[in-house]
């Protein structure tokens, strides 16, 4: 019986074979690839100006060079609008891809850094771009590294002349139209139709930072009063701020404005640990032997600092401040010992303001080949140890709170500009801010602000990478879509992850 099983099968199958069965299958047709062409929405992009530093400039790894010249954030947007009515972008380009300037011949600012396999190192080589020689304009690219906001109101920022005076910029020098130009005429004197203001601020607080707090945290209106390493009052920058933007839009430009980044999301303020001094036990005595009178000193003196300035510290705040002073090493990793200005003056006692740093402090990147180096050849005698680091290598929690403050103050003025004339706004701080905690998206890349590779921010800890640039770029076109009713997102016009490096060879 089981051979008989799948019998009623045959004829079934017998009358299919017998029959005339198309056995050809229909093709099928591809699918329609559905393109959405570009709108530029209510903007006009064809004269796009922008303004603004050394991110505009497509300052990286410590310089302008030309491979980042041309893959600057401005560059990236002109190539994106160029699609949408956009014309042609000029921009100063240097001479090379070695980095640096010459003044009269003379080396006035280093090439460019390069990863060396360990860390970043300075480029072997010699610049050839000549700040003497004086290019032909107009640019579209407004751009100039070092510029405070104030700068760019400020006749004869470009002058030739000025460059070793220190009153003008070597990079708006090459650039300028005349030695009496400011950055914003050069940039209205195009009339644009659309422009970009991109981190008018950073610089106002860059130098206090990487200064380590050594400026001067100010209050008039008045710059020529202003030393270089000064926070820039909030007060002056509103006032800069709404002069730039009135008169880059006096003649119906519309544009994108970009707010000024933190300085606690880069790494060249939180790479090197507070705590980076390796001692066994026998070496750690040593040295609190050495400062065992400092130690002993510390409850007389501050007592007495207290009573004598009127302080009207309690017993309990007395302790804490010894605490906090007492210096202490042991076999392991310790914190190194700084200056810090902000404790209660004991100086007229004869007691220095000195400390361990903590987690809370900030060791500015250059302090990384300082500390543990020898003053004079002397072996007892070491930075960070036995000879506290002084105030430029450190940021404490003050100077952060001050930096932070002038922040804060300069992005609600510039986010109130926007608002007022209908700009586009950019919030790069955020961007910095999700890429120093989270990792932010770009394509098949997560990127973050780690030095060397993190991918957002170039070898210089400071300036981004190409593509950190690439990605600014497209957070620019983004804000654009909102603002004006342009589509480059959904049309597909955004800068790509792969088309830019992070990194620079040696040998481009």
């Amino acid at each position: 019986m089981k051979k008989l099983k799948y019998l009623w099968l045959v004829p079934l199958v017998a009358g299919l074979t017998a029959c005339d069965v198309n056995n050809t299958l229909d093709e099928v047709p591809a699918p329609t690839e559905v393109v959405i062409p570009l709108s530029a929405g209510t903007a006009d992009f064809s004269k796009y100006v922008s303004i603004g530093a050394s991110f505009t400039a497509g300052f990286s790894d410590g310089s302008v060079f030309l491979a980042a010249q041309a893959n600057s954030f401005p560059s990236i947007l002109a190539q994106k609008m160029a699609g949408a009515g956009g014309g042609t972008f000029t921009q100063p380009l240097v001479s090379d891809n070695v980095g640096g300037l010459l003044y009269g011949g003379n080396q006035i600012a280093n090439p460019r850094l390069f990863f060396n396999g360990a860390g970043p190192a300075v480029l072997p080589g010699t610049p050839t771009t000549e700040v003497t020689s004086v290019l032909t304009g107009p640019f579209n690219n407004v751009g100039v590294p070092g510029a405070k906001s104030y700068h760019v109101l400020a006749p004869g920022y470009g002058s030739v002349a000025g460059v070793l005076a220190g009153t003008a910029n070597p990079y708006f020098a090459r650039m300028a139209s005349s030695a009496t130009a400011t950055m914003l005429g050069d940039a209205v004197s195009q009339s644009p139709t659309f422009f970009t203001i991109s981190e008018i601020g950073g610089n106002d607080v860059l130098s206090y930072a990487t200064g380590g707090g050594t400026g001067v945290v100010q209050t008039g209106l008045d710059p020529t009063m202003y030393a270089s390493n000064d926070i820039t009052a909030p007060a002056l920058f509103n006032v800069v701020l709404n002069n730039i933007v009135n008169a880059m839009t006096a003649g119906g430009a519309k544009g994108a404005i970009v707010t000024v980044p933190s300085i606690v999301n880069l790494p060249y303020f939180t790479t090197v640990p507070y705590n980076p001094v390796p001692m066994d036990a026998a070496t750690a005595g040593q040295v609190n032997a050495g400062y065992a009178a400092y130690n002993a000193n510390l409850l007389p003196a501050i007592t007495a600092a207290n009573a004598l300035q009127g302080l009207g510290m309690d017993a309990s705040q007395i302790a804490a401040e010894v605490a906090k002073r007492t210096i202490s090493f042991a076999a392991g990793q310790n914190a190194v010992v700084i200056v810090d200005e902000d404790l209660v003056d004991t100086s007229g006692l004869g007691l220095p303001l000195y400390r361990q740093a903590t987690a809370g402090d900030f060791l500015v990147l250059t302090s990384s080949s300082f500390i543990g180096t020898t003053v004079g050849g002397n072996p007892a005698l070491i930075n960070g140890v036995s000879v506290p680091l002084a105030d430029n290598w450190v940021l404490t929690p003050q100077e952060q709170n001050n930096i932070q403050t002038a922040v804060d103050a300069y992005n609600a003025s510039i986010a109130a500009a926007a608002a007022s004339k209908g700009l586009a706004l950019v919030d790069v701080n955020q961007l910095l801010i999700d890429a120093a905690t989270t990792g932010v998206q770009f394509d098949e890349f997560t990127m973050t602000t780690s030095l060397v590779f993190g991918g957002m921010v170039s070898l210089d800890g400071i300036h981004l990478t190409t593509r950190g640039y690439g990605l600014m770029a497209n957070k620019i076109l983004e804000a654009v879509d909102a603002t004006y009713g342009s589509n480059f997102k959904v049309s597909g016009n955004m800068a790509k992850a792969s088309d830019y490096p992070t990194n620079y060879p040696p040998g481009i």
